[in-house]
């Protein structure tokens, strides 16, 4: 999202240019497939967390510039808006003492960066969507300063042709209309990959998108926007309406979205990629001067840089990663579906459960996605986002059940299995998958958590302003000390 671009004016030969290039390097990423060119030898698993700003009062800090240049570390990068930051963590692979010193290292390395941003006034929270976000704060002028982003917002009202209208009917409803797209900034994220190998991709990326559903009930932490209670995971609809390129009329039509569920099953994922060229036009037309078939001809690795950046602009929920490292290509599937927060132990129990389980259901003898349609598995994927970990979702061989009662019947154990494939140690393996277990026993997460406090300070008499500020300076101690969320007081 934050990569850097210099372009500001795109003619119509830019695009000719572009989409001829995208083409071209389709078919060299075809050619590669077939002639097995990846690594996936020692499959590595890695980690994005975006990061939410605020200032003593707890309101957004817009100085992510400024914390930046005091954390002064690569690993952490610019966001979409000035109150939002991102780290990055360091490949890694699943088994040994790699994947047991990832939840240690990840608070450590968000501990230094806390204090680090205190020195320029600021504060970071790890939540999907900052309660105490205003209409105000997100406005134009709130966009981060890389050109990028700049550059999308101009793309996408281009190509709308209108303002945005923002429409979520949850417990409250919103309706809200925009001329740029930072309420998408409104949206921070946990993204989990995992490489695999060309003949994998397709079996791990249907099974994420089966479990999409229930990873968001279990995980949701988003209800709250512009004082307003929507969905439990209200990240889902808001960043699926802040993006859209589409008017209404381009809607009817049946034309596909940008941020995007999909719509079948893939057996390559050739397939993905294939689909964004086909089905988007580009938003950022850069071509470089390199030609894909010629670096490959050579025996060269080609960095395939416009089908990069295209991909980079159609926001699946489970998205394809091409990329190539020390001269060696690789593929991953990217999991976008979580939230940020609440916590560490949180954050680490749920990659725990995702690989564990997209492990088992992708080497199953008989695929969970050829018992399940598609549609059904994008109509979870929505119902556990508005009722979170309260909702109910259809299974092959189970029928419509509570998902709390299918995680801790069928999933649990399932996720267990891969994570004893992937060589997680028992004990690890045990106390992260508590933690799944007893947020369905006990029906809590961080969408509950926030909806529940913030309703018991507006009993005790606080207007909905002051309780949304109160209940996110009790959600931060808490977050630091590292108690999983289901274990949280209410007052």
């Amino acid at each position: 999202m934050g990569e850097k671009v210099e372009s500001t004016i795109f003619t119509r030969e830019d695009r000719t240019r572009y989409r001829q290039k995208i083409r071209r390097s389709l078919d060299v990423f075809a050619t590669m497939l077939r002639e097995a060119r990846f690594e996936f030898e020692r499959p590595l698993t890695g980690m994005e967390i975006e990061l939410n700003l605020i200032d003593d009062t707890a309101d957004p800090a817009m100085r992510n510039a400024e914390v930046l240049k005091s954390i002064a570390d690569p690993d952490f990068q610019t966001e979409l808006g000035q109150f939002n930051i991102e780290v990055n963590l360091p490949p890694r692979r699943l088994g040994g003492d790699d994947y047991a010193d990832l939840e240690k290292g990840l608070r450590a390395v968000l501990n230094q960066a806390e204090r680090r941003a205190r020195t320029a006034g600021a504060h970071m929270v790890t939540i999907g969507i900052l309660p105490t976000l205003r209409r105000e704060h997100l406005t134009g002028d709130s966009l981060s300063a890389n050109p990028r982003y700049q550059l999308l917002n101009e793309q996408i009202f281009a190509a709308r042709g209108e303002d945005l209208d923002i429409r979520i009917d949850g417990v409250d409803r919103l309706a809200v209309t925009t001329d740029t797209i930072a309420p998408e900034a409104a949206c921070t994220s946990t993204q989990f990959h995992l490489q695999v190998s060309p003949a994998d991709f397709a079996a791990y990326w249907n099974a994420a998108q089966v479990i999409a559903g229930v990873q968001v009930a279990l995980g949701a932490n988003s209800p709250l926007l512009f004082g307003r209670e929507l969905w439990r995971e209200t990240r889902i609809p808001l960043f699926e309406q802040a993006t859209d390129t589409r008017s209404e009329e381009i809607r009817a039509q049946g034309v596909r979205p940008r941020v995007w569920f999909g719509e079948r099953w893939i057996t390559s994922v050739f397939d993905l990629f294939e689909e964004n060229v086909r089905y988007f036009p580009a938003l950022l037309p850069i071509c470089d001067e390199d030609d894909p078939a010629d670096i490959l001809e050579r025996g060269d690795i080609p960095s395939l840089s416009e089908l990069r950046l295209h991909n980079g602009t159609v926001y699946r929920w489970n998205r394809p990663i091409y990329d190539v490292v020390d001269g060696r290509p690789h593929l991953r599937v990217e999991n976008r579906v979580l939230p940020a927060g609440p916590t560490v132990a949180d954050t680490v129990a749920n990659a725990a459960f995702y690989y564990g389980l997209v492990r088992t259901l992708a080497e199953a003898e008989r695929p969970v996605w050829t018992q399940l349609s598609f549609r059904a598995a994008e109509e979870n994927f929505h119902a556990c986002a508005r009722h979170g970990i309260d909702a109910s979702v259809y299974w092959p061989g189970v029928g419509t059940v509570p998902v709390t009662e299918l995680v801790l019947r069928r999933l649990l154990p399932q996720a267990a299995e891969g994570l004893d494939a992937w060589g997680v140690a028992p004990a690890h393996r045990d106390r992260l998958l508590g933690i799944v277990e007893q947020r369905c026993l006990l029906q809590r997460n961080g969408a509950s958590w926030q909806v529940e406090t913030l309703h018991m300070l507006e009993k005790q008499g606080q207007d909905r302003q002051r309780a949304l500020h109160e209940m996110l300076r009790r959600y931060l101690p808490l977050m630091h000390e590292n108690i999983p969320v289901h274990d949280w007081p209410v007052p």
